[in-house]
């Protein structure tokens, strides 16, 4: 299933997209759990609850605003830094070069405030010079828990992927090296565009599939998540050892080369950009930066 969060008519809705993509037929969910977009189905189904009806009718898919698949994210995203082998190699001499052994040993792991989050197509707001002049984009797949859990072995990962969405971790990298640590850089307001629907798991293998992310139109990432320095298994594994994983909870994996802070001199982005990332099996999301 695509499950997709939409506005049509000016009520929050959420639904079923068709195989070709054309069409959208929402669930019949009461318009203050809508708002909340596809986390009461991912709760419900974790109590093993069936879906809700759907609705008779189909709409158009060109009629409706895409939402993010989660709009409202009950706390932080998780997120993982330098899990691709040739982009840890572009960062190697940069800011990041002191902690290059660590990031071998074990994923780095941070995370991004729920306010963040915007929808697939929704303009993402630049801070300002006096805030940040070196915002840089970031295409990634990400992983969104279906039963919760605490110290879930590799073995049975599986059995707590919900599905899967595509993020772009957008990073103030002057913040990110200013303060030492990631999550202040990465968490302004808009900076995690999500989308364009939640592919479950079932209709997926993410372990094995490409991401790609252009700017105005000039490709500059394009990798298999089969590159990924950790794996899946072991993304889930690490971020859940000591603490609770929840229904509805996003772990972005990652993202390859070709960021803008990788190039010599480093390419970062301005108004009126606009970044595109797709990843096969899941879509595309396309965000202008304003």
């Amino acid at each position: 299933m695509r499950i997709a969060s939409y506005v049509h008519g000016g009520m929050h809705r959420v639904g079923i997209v068709s195989a070709d993509g054309a069409q959208v037929t929402a669930f019949e969910l009461a318009p203050d759990a809508a708002l909340h977009g596809a986390l009461p189905l991912i709760e419900a189904a974790a109590c093993g609850l069936p879906l809700p009806a759907l609705a008779t009718l189909a709409t158009p898919l060109t009629s409706v605003r895409l939402i993010a698949p989660i709009p409202q994210p009950r706390r932080n995203l998780w997120c993982v830094g330098r899990n691709y082998h040739a982009h840890a190699r572009e960062l190697a001499g940069s800011v990041f070069k002191g902690n290059a052994a660590q990031a071998v040993a074990w994923p780095i792991v941070f995370t991004k405030v729920p306010e963040t989050v915007v929808g697939p197509a929704d303009e993402v707001l630049l801070p300002g010079a006096e805030v940040s002049e070196q915002i840089d984009y970031e295409a990634e797949l990400a992983i969104v828990i279906g039963r919760g859990g605490k110290n879930i072995g590799k073995a049975d990962w599986r059995d707590h992927v919900y599905g899967y969405t595509i993020v772009n971790d957008v990073t103030a990298r002057d913040v990110q090296m200013r303060h030492q640590q990631w999550d202040m850089g990465k968490s302004f307001d808009t900076f995690c565009p999500m989308g364009p629907w939640i592919v479950t798991a079932d209709e997926l293998d993410a372990t094995c599939t490409r991401v790609r992310c252009w700017v105005n139109g000039e490709l500059r990432q394009d990798a298999s998540t089969a590159d990924l320095i950790f794996d899946l298994p072991t993304l889930i594994e690490t971020v859940s050892r000591g603490i609770t994983l929840l229904p509805g909870d996003v772990i972005a994996t990652g993202t390859p080369a070709g960021v803008g802070m990788g190039f010599e001199p480093p390419r970062y982005l301005a108004a009126g950009d606009r970044v595109r990332i797709e990843i096969d099996g899941l879509g595309s999301i396309e965000n202008r930066f304003a």
